[in-house]
């Protein structure tokens, strides 16, 4: 019984996901025929981006905090504290931020679309957009994605803003180092190319996210419980395809012992 319910869900989620696979095939045909509500658009970036930016932050600063406790003392200990906001910078910039501030846009942001819009068709007003000769893809969708799109890069670079202050306090703080040491260490450590990999992984988890909530939200049925399955599970979905996709994101940026896609190193 329960391999024959688990098969069940198996089957349902990847239904889904392909149907998700579709709707962004969809999105990519309207926006060539460039059908953008910018009201909803403006809305839209409104939600993604001011309103999410306080969480983001307070999680990034307590991120360069705790990293900076858990690298210093050892390095420190080895005599190469000079080289602790180098390290900092890179795993900020390279990985933390673009996924913690994506995981934090999939739950606060892919949830909200999914329920926003699986509301909207267990009560029928997809079907109400259609006889008003309204496409839901143009009116609902691809404002989203947009503001996923352009938002989520802006909210990475300002999360690895704070996070770096955030360990920079600790350094200077608690470990007596000097800030110049610190902010030197990372400019050193930093090349341009890894500031442009994290506005690319932070776009490419945008869209994703903004994708996934959407699709789930379009395809929910079954009431009100529907709509909490469709919210659960496309937060779910999305934390899962943010880390797959960061993985092979990375390998062909960082791939080897040199600079992956960057022709400078």
């Amino acid at each position: 019984m329960s391999q024959t319910i688990f098969k069940s869900s198996l089957g349902a989620w990847v239904q889904r996901l392909l149907a998700a696979i579709f709707l962004g095939g969809q999105v990519i045909v309207h926006l060539m025929k460039g059908k953008i509500h910018r009201r909803n658009t403006l809305e839209q970036l409104a939600a993604v981006g001011p309103d999410s930016l306080f969480i983001a932050l307070l999680t990034a600063i307590f991120v360069g905090a705790v990293f900076t406790i858990q690298v210093a003392r050892e390095f420190i200990n080895f005599g190469a504290g000079n080289l602790v906001g180098g390290v900092l910078a890179v795993a900020l910039t390279r990985e933390l931020t673009p996924v913690l501030t994506a995981v934090i846009l999939a739950g606060r942001v892919g949830s909200a679309f999914a329920a926003e819009i699986g509301t909207m068709k267990v009560t029928e007003q997809i079907d109400a957009l259609y006889m008003l000769k309204t496409d839901p893809i143009d009116y609902l969708v691809i404002p989203r994605i947009i503001a996923c799109l352009l938002m989520l890069p802006i909210l990475t670079l300002l999360s690895l803003i704070t996070g770096m202050l955030g360990g920079m306090i600790i350094a200077i703080n608690i470990y007596n180092l000097s800030d110049t040491v610190f902010l030197d260490s990372a400019r050193n450590f930093l090349d341009i190319w890894d500031i442009l990999s994290a506005m690319l992984k932070a776009s490419c988890f945008g869209v994703l996210i903004a994708i996934i909530g959407c699709s789930w939200g379009l395809t929910t049925t079954g009431g009100a419980k529907g709509v909490g399955q469709s919210t659960t599970t496309a937060v779910v979905t999305a934390l899962l395809i943010i880390f797959i996709s960061n993985f092979f994101l990375s390998w062909l940026m960082f791939q080897g012992t040199g600079g992956g896609l960057n022709p400078g190193l």
